[in-house]
């Protein structure tokens, strides 16, 4: 199956009714987990490197590389997907490397440098038939437009995503990033007037921290593209440590990678089946 972009994923997936997975990955063995997860489901997946992931590999080409090779390979259709980049320049690297889609965070930005700049990656993206999403939102980030609280204006939405010609938009109505527990409840009205109002596929950033049901509930009211990353950590982290513990001579990291590894996969196949309900 060749390599797909983000936009061939959420697209069709937007005019269905119902929600994708993007799940993010820190190291390869997240990679070739979240591949088989989707091959299992027998789904198409979104694999999302972010920028934080980039700085942890020092570069974006090794990890970035892998993930393209990985997705080249796959049984299903597979995007790699560049997340929360927060330069132009790591976005124009993930162009030049061959990603097909980019999330650009200028959320910390007021509103019209958020435009400006945003604007301006779309343009650049647009001439090479990348897909941009990009975020809405207050200063601070990550840890404002997700925060539990926050809200976004489906006016104001409507507004940016003019502005901007961005393809999709991330907003914020009731998750947020880095949950470890998965109690969070999200404004499904929200979420459907937001649906009835922005022309592009909405994104949800901070899902880890939603329970199945709402997971579903939200695709059904409109939530397209759902960004899972915290609840493969915990599941990875999980299987390692269980492991190390039933084993502790153990020192082949083949041995406990590889349970991390199996364990990422099996809930990325679970999940996958939790948005297609």
């Amino acid at each position: 199956m060749p390599l797909t972009t983000a936009g061939e994923i959420v697209g069709p997936a937007a005019k269905a009714g119902r929600g994708c997975a993007a799940f993010n990955a820190i190291q390869l063995e997240h990679i070739t987990a979240i591949v088989d997860g989707a091959t299992r489901a027998g789904q198409p997946v979104i694999i999302q490197l972010s920028h934080n992931a980039v700085r942890y590999h020092g570069s974006l080409a090794p990890i970035g590389s892998a993930a393209l090779a990985a997705a080249r390979a796959a049984e299903v259709p597979v995007a790699v997907h560049l997340d929360h980049a927060e330069t132009p320049e790591l976005v124009h690297e993930a162009v030049a490397l061959g990603f097909g889609s980019v999330m650009f965070d200028a959320s910390t930005l007021d509103y019209a440098d958020n435009v400006r700049v945003t604007r301006d990656v779309v343009d650049a993206c647009h001439e090479h038939g990348v897909w941009v999403e990009a975020e809405l939102g207050e200063v601070g980030g990550k840890d404002g437009v997700h925060a539990p609280g926050v809200r976004t204006d489906p006016d104001e939405a409507l507004a940016f995503v003019q502005a901007t010609g961005v393809d999709a938009l991330a907003v914020a109505v009731g998750s947020s990033h880095a949950m470890l527990t998965r109690d969070a409840e999200l404004d499904l009205d929200l979420i459907t007037r937001l649906r009835d109002r922005v022309p592009v596929p909405l994104v949800l950033h901070g899902s880890s921290g939603v329970p199945d049901d709402g997971l579903a509930a939200a695709a059904r009211a409109g939530m397209t593209k759902i960004n899972i990353a915290t609840q493969l950590n915990k599941v990875f982290t999980a299987a390692v440590i269980g492991d190390l513990e039933a084993r502790p001579g153990k020192v082949d990291p083949r041995k406990y990678l590889g349970a991390g590894r199996s364990s990422v996969a099996d809930e990325v196949a679970r999940l996958l089946g939790v948005l297609a309900a």
